[in-house]
């Protein structure tokens, strides 16, 4: 059983209604504003909650930072690439995101959010070398990973071979690549790859993306954290993609008078 914890991933999790939450509980001494609206939306949905001491909300939690609150979910059952290949609802393009060997918690849960939050249509982990989805990620995405679609795949590579054969674009981030990342046109199918913390995409996975780009460096640091960077090319890819209004017409301009008229 899956443990959340910390008031927004726990609301998050009740209203996306993805996963089925075995129980709730509440820590005693701790009694809020926030607390108690958590624990109406518990009434509403016909959640079970229990009352427990704070210290043993930190044992369930393995934290001291559960904020009063702990969920128990069922086990996530993940997608398949099948499942994300769906043809996407009211058109588009579609927009993925693959992460190859993402191992830090903290970064997984920001780039949920940010792909949450960007549009993204799903995203593809791999079973190995991957942080798993904890509490540490729910919390870190703000929530956000209980809203995402999430494949798990066994092979990353094969995953976005079968990718290709939709005709979706493998595009790679990598300090070496080119274009420029604004330079690249995102309005059509794609999947956008990012690599591990440190050594950054996988050759076989490298080798496999059509496109590497590159996010230009002005100071002296090489290269920007990886949530950080997938945050900047995502919401590039939004920014192409939105629709933009239609310009104004001209506003009609006043003949100008002369000094002696």
């Amino acid at each position: 059983m899956d443990v959340l914890y910390g008031v927004h991933p726990v609301e998050e999790a009740i209203r996306s209604g993805s996963r089925q939450l075995d129980h709730i509980s509440f820590a005693r001494e701790r009694r809020d504003a926030r607390l108690e609206k958590l624990a109406q939306l518990c009434k509403a949905a016909r959640i079970r909650t229990t009352s427990e001491p704070r210290e043993q909300l930190t044992r369930m939690a393995k934290t001291d930072a559960h904020q009063g609150v702990v969920a128990f979910l069922r086990e996530r059952e993940f997608l398949t690439i099948e499942d994300l290949l769906s043809p996407r609802a009211g058109g588009g393009h579609r927009f993925y995101l693959a992460l190859d060997g993402i191992e830090d918690p903290h970064n997984l849960g920001a780039l949920l959010r940010t792909a949450e939050g960007a549009g993204v249509d799903g995203i593809i982990l791999p079973e190995r070398r991957s942080a798993p989805l904890t509490g540490v990620v729910a919390k870190s995405s703000a929530g956000a990973s209980e809203h995402v679609r999430i494949a798990r795949v066994t092979n990353l590579v094969r995953a976005l071979e079968r990718m290709k054969q939709d005709n979706i674009w493998v595009i790679g981030l990598d300090e070496r690549g080119t274009p420029d990342y604004t330079d690249f046109d995102f309005n059509t199918d794609c999947v956008l790859v990012l690599g591990s913390e440190g050594a950054g995409l996988h050759d076989l996975v490298r080798k496999t993306c059509d496109h590497l780009l590159r996010i230009p460096m002005a100071g002296s640091v090489a290269s920007l954290n990886v949530s950080v960077a997938g945050a900047v090319v995502m919401y590039e890819a939004m920014r192409q993609r939105r629709p933009h209004p239609p310009a104004p017409p001209p506003a009609q301009k006043k003949p100008q008078k002369g000094l002696g008229s």
